[in-house]
């Protein structure tokens, strides 16, 4: 069944990042229903509410999103990835090139390196440094959120990042960052078909605007937009801004979907 066809709201999948959760999507759900679509966030595999987990692969990864939308009945949805989730679409629209109707990348960036390079086993190291000196995700969390999010940041929200980043299994966490440092889907670029949105806010430091826009250079159907004065989480930063930047590029690409 298709949703542009027959006027059902067109499903919008949520994917987050690594130190968050489907909650982390709560600011995004009334902008989307009242803009006609069907807004759905996941936890990912040992996020949220699920156990924890040890270990785990963006394949795995996708393939846990799959079967979410399967299991849903949703015919071609939406997928907006966030870091982390950005990787984890990206994977998705090479697992199953006409399994979504459009993409929204947003604050991620086609690969990470060699797992065995010197930055990436800099960037285990410093992000688990605090686990390993014995802190907890709840001590951790203050400073990474400060850290991930622009000097402008609605605080209520800022809050909401610390509260769900408090919450995550130190094991959850453990895994996604083993799992982050061997991501690389650099050679699937120029295959990707659909309507993409490469989505970063100005002052991200951990998916530069130049790398994003490199990105989007590579992928035939790809729009770049950069939101001003904002960091690596503007969902959560200026939601308003972040929502309307998605459903314009939606309108123009969907031009059957919901107004």
């Amino acid at each position: 069944m298709n949703s542009l066809s027959t006027g059902l709201p067109v499903p919008v999948v949520f994917l987050q990042g690594i130190g968050g959760a489907a909650r982390l999507w709560d600011p995004q759900v009334a902008d989307f229903k009242s803009a006609g679509y069907e807004p759905i966030a996941l936890d990912l595999p040992g996020y949220g509410a699920r156990p924890p987990v040890d270990h785990m692969t963006f394949d795995m990864l996708a393939a846990d999103v799959e079967a979410a939308i399967d299991a849903r009945k949703l015919d071609r949805p939406v997928i907006v990835g966030h870091s982390l989730g950005g990787m984890i679409a990206q994977t998705c629209l090479r697992r199953r090139p006409d399994g979504y109707r459009a993409a929204v990348l947003s604050g991620t960036s086609p690969a990470f390196g060699n797992p065995s390079g010197d930055f990436q086993k800099k960037f285990v190291s410093d992000r688990l440094a605090p686990l390993d000196a014995g802190g907890t995700m709840a001590d951790m969390a203050p400073a990474v959120a400060k850290q991930l999010m622009g000097p402008n940041a609605d605080p209520e929200n800022r809050a909401l990042l610390v509260e769900v980043m408090s919450a995550i299994s130190s094991r959850t966490y453990r895994a996604a960052v083993q799992c982050l440092v061997g991501f690389d889907e650099r050679g699937n670029l120029g295959n990707i078909q659909v309507p993409v949105l490469c989505l970063v806010g100005a002052l991200d430091n951990n998916a530069p605007p130049a790398v994003m826009e490199r990105m989007a250079s590579k992928i035939p159907a790809a729009r770049y937009v950069c939101l001003p004065g904002l960091g690596h989480m503007p969902n959560l930063e200026s939601p308003q801004v972040y929502d309307a930047a998605i459903v314009d590029f939606l309108r123009a690409a969907l031009p059957r979907a919901a107004a």
